[in-house]
């Protein structure tokens, strides 16, 4: 089991916690993922790495809460306990001997190129940052982003706060402006990712995506997490989850990411009732 040493809510849908677990902590890289199980009859979900203090031994999830799996997560505090939390899972990101990059992010999908973003900068690399959200209040980690990018751009659908419009408005001015990129790293939801790839195939950009679909074990053992790649069967836990954005099948993966939606919906009303019960 391991402590949750710190929980703080990001928005009205994104939590963080710092979790003790040194083990995980002294061989995490960005882009990989664990494991997480809240309680002993919780599903296993996998999460990506937020961060990480190889001093302290703790290792950092950001998630959105959105299932039942999620709400059970979100429901534990400072000081209690998750049942498991495995890892790290998956390949790093690969970063070396890029030099000008332009990094995106999209909703809690952020959380996932942040830590990207910062290795990036740290190794000396020109990095150029593009998050995007709904709105303004659900805008995470816009002062982090800004500490590890030599340029930072905040869009939002609304303009609310930062520019209104989407990544790919941001990223496509900033290439017709002259900005030569090696590589375009993209994580958010499908759809974003799949207008990103679109946009830089015409420019002929390098473009890597993190993959996040259903996955069940995290070792390859299960198929769940399989994508079609090039138009080869690929495992997200073992052979990713960072994929060339060119090979992607997206509309395969989001078909496959709805297929458990009602199953997930009757999921999160089973725990809200249940949690109702418990309060009354």
């Amino acid at each position: 089991m391991n402590k949750i040493v710190e929980k703080k809510i990001l928005n009205p849908t994104i939590t963080l916690m710092e979790i003790d677990a040194p083990y995980i902590a002294k061989k995490a890289e960005p882009g990989q993922f664990i494991i997480v199980r809240p309680n002993d009859d919780s599903e296993r979900i996998p999460l990506t790495i937020a961060g990480f203090d190889r001093i302290k031994g703790t290792v950092r999830i950001i998630f959105q809460v959105v299932g039942a799996t999620t709400m059970e997560l979100n429901d534990l505090n400072e000081g209690d306990y998750v049942s498991d939390f495995v890892g790290p899972l998956g390949n790093p990101t690969e970063i070396e001997g890029l030099k000008n990059v332009a990094v995106i992010g999209g909703g809690v999908g952020c959380a996932i190129a942040y830590p990207v973003a910062k290795k990036l900068y740290e190794s000396g690399a020109n990095v150029t940052s593009i998050i995007g959200f709904r709105n303004k209040d659900l805008v995470i980690l816009e002062d982090e982003f800004r500490n590890c990018s030599n340029t930072f751009k905040l869009m939002t659908d609304d303009g609310s706060t930062g520019e209104k419009g989407l990544v790919t408005n941001a990223l496509e001015s900033l290439i017709l402006s002259g900005e030569k990129y090696d590589e375009v790293i993209a994580i958010g939801p499908l759809i974003m990712m799949k207008f990103v790839v679109e946009l830089t195939k015409r420019y002929n950009i390098k473009t890597v995506v993190s993959m996040n679909p259903i996955m069940i074990d995290g070792t390859g053992m299960c198929g769940g997490c399989r994508l079609t790649i090039g138009g080869k069967t690929k495992f997200a836990c073992v052979d990713g989850p960072d994929f060339d954005g060119f090979l992607v099948d997206f509309d395969e993966a989001m078909s496959r990411n709805r297929q458990y939606q009602e199953f997930e919906k009757h999921a999160r009303e089973k725990h809200c009732n249940l949690f109702n019960k418990e309060a009354n």
